[in-house]
């Protein structure tokens, strides 16, 4: 398919710049592709769609506070550092972005907060790209800890204000336990603990798959012909317990649900050539885009997306590309919200 099929226009409006107030209640559209229809609900109803056996993959993750702010040595210059990930545990090298690029060269040394952390900029990667070590003798718990106090809650820049105290949880599945992402698995954010009890009391089984989200989910697509579209790699994890448990589904015939992209492209990218889950980790830059044949899931549970963005692909490979569509055009008719704190949709 074209990148010119995925494109509609979605006036500011329409995306949520602060979550709903309680997780659970944000809204839900139910798609079901055997039906073809379009259902209106809160999403704390998502259990009414849920049996005995099923199995819920989520993503684990944990968003860490990956926007620094700091200075320059000699100038003085305030800078931004944003983290993308960990190169090397033990140099404390990490791929980052800055801005503004033009004042921040190799050679340069970084300060933050009152020289809490010190940084020394080693290599140019891209215009904005840096490789930049920190100066550090710490343990990585210590490390980490000074990131958790000094860093800002890494709001993607479509959510157009500034981070508030309230992100560090709001930004954050409840099951949250990998430190990693610099983006939220949205799809889980609606999640409660009320919500998972009653899924468990019905007899459903929540499992983890670990995938650490980068800014790369957001970038845009920039060729017309899909096939020649490169997505940024991540790194992901798949245990053996989540691999017996979706295995046996599948035997079953249960349902299985993917809770997110993340989580279903990191199934779609362990599978066996058997067509059944296997253990596996490292790293996937694949990407799913009509018309994309799925091995795993027969549900997803999934955000409403940006014009034209992978994950919008995603959802129409899944949900079939016309229903998902016109259900696009009755979330902005019935005013749903969009992007990470916007409402979900579950796709049966």
């Amino acid at each position: 398919m074209k990148l010119s099929a995925f494109k509609f226009d979605l006036p500011e409006k329409y995306i949520a710049l602060h979550p709903a107030q309680n997780r659970d209640e944000s809204r839900l559209m139910v798609i079901n592709k055997k039906e073809q229809t379009i259902e209106h609900k809160i999403f704390k109803d998502v259990v009414n769609y849920f049996d005995d056996g099923d199995v819920m993959v989520m993503n684990d993750t944990k968003v860490f506070p990956a926007r620094l702010y700091g200075n320059k040595e000699k100038t003085g210059a305030e800078i931004e550092v944003f983290l993308l990930r960990e190169l090397n545990k033990e140099a404390h090298l990490w791929d980052v972005l800055v801005d503004p690029a033009r004042k921040i060269r190799v050679g340069n040394k970084l300060y933050f907060g009152e020289g809490d952390l010190v940084a020394e900029v080693i290599d140019n990667t891209t215009s904005r790209g840096r490789t930049i070590r920190f100066l550090v003798d710490i343990t990585d718990e210590e490390f980490y800890n000074t990131i958790d106090n000094l860093g800002e809650t890494p709001l993607p820049k479509h959510i157009q204000r500034e981070a508030e105290p309230e992100d560090r949880e709001r930004f954050q599945t409840i099951y949250a336990k990998n430190v990693g992402a610099v983006a939220a698995p949205s799809a889980g954010l609606h999640f409660t603990q009320q919500v998972m009890k009653r899924l468990e009391i019905k007899g459903v089984t929540m499992t983890p798959i670990t995938l650490h989200i980068g800014l790369g989910t957001f970038r845009p697509v920039d060729v017309e012909d899909l096939t020649k579209h490169k997505t940024d790699s991540e790194n992901y994890n798949v245990g053996e317990e989540t691999v017996t448990l979706v295995n046996n589904a599948l035997a079953n015939k249960t349902r299985i649900c993917a809770v997110g992209t993340t989580a279903m492209r990191t199934l779609e990218s362990s599978v066996s050539a058997g067509g059944l889950l296997k253990m596996n980790e490292g790293w996937t830059d694949k990407f799913i885009f009509p018309s994309y044949e799925f091995k795993i899931c027969n549900a997803m549970i999934t955000n409403f997306h940006l014009p034209e963005s992978t994950l919008l692909m995603m959802a129409c490979a899944f949900g079939g590309y016309d229903l998902i569509m016109e259900a696009y055009k009755v979330a902005m008719k019935e005013k749903y919200k969009f992007f990470s704190y916007g409402d979900a949709m579950l796709i049966i």
